[in-house]
C-alpha cells in the first residue's frame, strides 16, 4: 500500500512537471513508448530536459527501516564515443550526465541534505563525480568486549562530507586512471547522551578527515543503471594524514568487481566481488562493514571484509523481470582470523520494471533476509551502484 501511495504521489509530480516544461519548450513528451506503447520515462527524460522531481522510500534498517528522500534530478542523455580503429569505427557508451539534490528523514530521526554531480568531459574523456551534503545519522555499532561479548551501542553522528574524483581514459581502451579526495567533519555522542564507551577515542568526538587517494578502473558493461553484459573492475586507495590536515593516520583500500552475462534472451547473470582494507587505525565509523540487502549498514564490521553475491534476473516480458540473489562475506580484524570468522549470509527476491527503455533503466523492490532481520529495497537500476 505504501508503495502504492508512492507511485501515485510521483506520478503526480512528473505530471504536473511534464505540463510546465512541455509549455515552455512546445515539445510534445509522451509516458508511453515509441515501440511497444508502454508507460515508459525515456521521453520524459530526454525530450523534457530530463527533470525528476523523485520521491522515494528509504528502507534501510539501520536508520529504522522507513523513511522519505526526495528531490530534483536532471539526466542528460549522451551519445556514445566513436574511435576509429584499423579503419573500422568502435562505439563506446557514454554514461549520461547526472545532476541531483535532496533531503531524508527517517522515523529514527535521522535526516540530511545532498547534492551531486556525475558527468563526463567528454573530449578530454574524463568521469568525473562531486557529492556532498550534510547529515544527522542515528544508527547502531557493535563492539565485541572479550568480557561480556557484543554490545550494541546507538550513536549520533553529525557529519558534513564531502567527495570528489577525476579518472581519465587510457588510450582508446576500457581503463580508466585518476584521483579522489575525502572530506569528513564529524561530531560523535550517544543517542541517550550517555557517557562515550572505551573503544571511542577523544579525537573521535570532534574529528576531521582528509584523505586524498588514486583510483584505476575497468568498465565494458552495457549501462551504468541495468546492465546486460560486460565487466566494472575497480580499485581505489587513500591516505589520511596530519599533512593533509586530518586527525587521523590511516589508508583504506576499496575493490570490487561486478561481471554480467546473458544465458539466452531473458536470463541475465550478475555475479559481485567486494572487499575494503584498513590500514593503521581509523576512526570507528568509518571501519569497512558488509554491505548486502538483508543486513544493515555497519552491523558487522572489522578492519577489513569481503564478500561476494550473485545475482539472476528472469525477464518474463520484456518489461517485467523477476530477480532472485544471495550472498556471503566475512568481516574480521586481521587476515589470520579469516578461517575463524562467520560467515554472514543473505538471500532475497524481487521484481522490476524496465521504466525507461533508451537508458536501459528497470526500477524495482526487493526483499531479503539476512542472519539477524530483514529489510526491502527499492532499487534504482542497480543494487550494485558504487
Amino acid at each position: 500500500m505504501k508503495t502504492f501511495f508512492r507511485y501515485i504521489l510521483l506520478m503526480l509530480l512528473l505530471t504536473m512537471q511534464l505540463q510546465v516544461t512541455a509549455q515552455k519548450q512546445k515539445t510534445k513528451v509522451s509516458f508511453k513508448d515509441s515501440l511497444d506503447g508502454k508507460f515508459d520515462m525515456s521521453s520524459f527524460l530526454i525530450d523534457a530536459n530530463g527533470f525528476i522531481p523523485l520521491l522515494t522510500i528509504v528502507t534501510e534498517p539501520a536508520l529504522g527501516g522507513f523513511g522519505l528522500a526526495g528531490g530534483p534530478i536532471f539526466m542528460k542523455k549522451r551519445p556514445p564515443i566513436v574511435d576509429t580503429i584499423d579503419g573500422q569505427p568502435r562505439y563506446t557508451p557514454v554514461a549520461p550526465d547526472i545532476t541531483g539534490g535532496g533531503a531524508l528523514w527517517t522515523i529514527n530521526n535521522t535526516w540530511g541534505a545532498v547534492a551531486a554531480r556525475s558527468g563526463m568531459w567528454v573530449k578530454a574523456r574524463i568521469k568525473y563525480r562531486v557529492v556532498g551534503g550534510y547529515m544527522n545519522i542515528n544508527a547502531a555499532f557493535y563492539h565485541t568486549f572479550q568480557t561480556i561479548g557484543e554490545q550494541e551501542f546507538k550513536f549520533n553522528i553529525k557529519t558534513i562530507p564531502l567527495y570528489a574524483f577525476g579518472i581519465k581514459r587510457i588510450a582508446r581502451s576500457n581503463w580508466y586512471g585518476g584521483l579522489q579526495y575525502l572530506l569528513l567533519k564529524s561530531q560523535v555522542k550517544l543517542q541517550n547522551n550517555e557517557q562515550l564507551p572505551s573503544f571511542v577515542t577523544d579525537k573521535e568526538v570532534n574529528s576531521f578527515v582528509s584523505q586524498p587517494g588514486a583510483i584505476i578502473e575497468f568498465d565494458n558493461r552495457d549501462n551504468i543503471f541495468t546492465p546486460n553484459s560486460g565487466l566494472k573492475f575497480h580499485v581505489d586507495g587513500g591516505w589520511s594524514d596530519n599533512i593533509f590536515g586530518s586527525d587521523f593516520d590511516f589508508g583504506r583500500i576499496n575493490y570490487y568487481t561486478y561481471m554480467y552475462k546473458p544465458f539466452g534472451r531473458k536470463v541475465i547473470g550478475g555475479l559481485r566481488i567486494d572487499g575494503q582494507q584498513s590500514i593503521g587505525t581509523p576512526p570507528f565509523y568509518m571501519l569497512p562493514y558488509i554491505d548486502m540487502r538483508g543486513i544493515p549498514a555497519a552491523r558487522y564490521q572489522g578492519k577489513a571484509d569481503i564478500l561476494t553475491e550473485g545475482e539472476v534476473r528472469y525477464d518474463v516480458v520484456p518489461r517485467w523481470s523477476i530477480v532472485g540473489f544471495g550472498g556471503t562475506g566475512k568481516a574480521f580484524d586481521d587476515w589470520s582470523d579469516f578461517g575463524s570468522s562467520k560467515w554472514i549470509y543473505s538471500y532475497g527476491a524481487g521484481f522490476r520494471y524496465l521504466v525507461a527503455r533508451k537508458f536501459k533503466l528497470r526500477m524495482g523492490i526487493d526483499v531479503a533476509a539476512g542472519p539477524d532481520s530483514w529489510g526491502y529495497y527499492i532499487v534504482f537500476g542497480s543494487e550494485w551502484l558504487k
